[in-house]
């Protein structure tokens, strides 16, 4: 196996076997809805970088689909009147984000529940599992995710999607946190510009679990298929 190591492409030594064991693993692709990909002046929370893996993403599930590995999508959905954060406790990003990017103009629509906005823009299939229940920048919170991958007896997560300094980085740390091993697909985030997104992934690197490529970690999966075939 290879993974990249604070940015550097390197052969894995043992131990890390468990990473590429397809039949404990589950893929969490994070909000890829209207709300971050839509490309209209409206769009409430604009990840501009994020449009471009869209189809890449959709060929990467298709492949891990036929491997038999399960793929939950989880999305950001907040309740009307915006209770849950805009007229709650605001989110930190509604305050901070803005320094940096300026003004939002719709940001108050983000990811309200029935509105285009919480509408997945990446392929779903009849046999993929949804989780909308995300409301602040982590997949396991406050949603039944973990309840969710242990029921389905599940130890590692490879993440994909967006925001890679963002939401991707939080799942990565609360998905360590609970002790599962963790992939993040380094061709398949894309984050706030190039910088965040490789200061993201060295973080993950050095602390949480792999970096991968995915054609990379498909081989895994499909040379791990091959020994089980030949052993049966």
């Amino acid at each position: 196996m290879q993974a990249y190591v604070y940015g550097e492409k390197r052969v894995l030594p043992g131990g890390f076997e468990a990473f590429a064991d397809r039949g404990r693993t589950a893929i969490v692709s994070i909000d890829m809805h209207e709300g971050h990909l839509a490309d209209t002046p409206d769009c409430p929370c604009p990840a501009p970088r994020a449009r471009e893996i869209v189809e890449p993403i959709n060929a990467f599930h298709d492949e891990a689909r036929a491997l038999g590995v399960p793929i939950i999508h989880v999305k950001t959905v907040l309740r009307k009147g915006g209770v849950d954060d805009v007229r709650g406790i605001p989110s930190a990003w509604r305050l901070t984000f803005p320094l940096y990017v300026g003004e939002i103009p719709n940001a108050d629509e983000h990811a309200i529940e029935g509105s285009r906005w919480t509408n997945l823009v990446t392929r779903v299939e009849p046999q993929d599992l949804v989780v909308d229940s995300k409301k602040r920048l982590s997949v396991f919170y406050p949603t039944d995710l973990d309840f969710l991958l242990r029921n389905m007896d599940i130890r590692t997560v490879v993440l994909d999607g967006g925001f890679t300094d963002c939401c991707v980085l939080n799942a990565a740390f609360d998905a360590s946190n609970r002790n599962y091993n963790v992939v993040v697909l380094r061709d398949l985030v894309r984050g706030t510009n190039t910088e965040m997104e490789d200061a993201g992934l060295k973080i993950v690197s050095l602390h949480l679990g792999l970096v991968m490529d995915s054609a990379d970690l498909l081989d895994a999966w499909r040379d791990s298929a091959a020994v089980a075939a030949a052993a049966e």
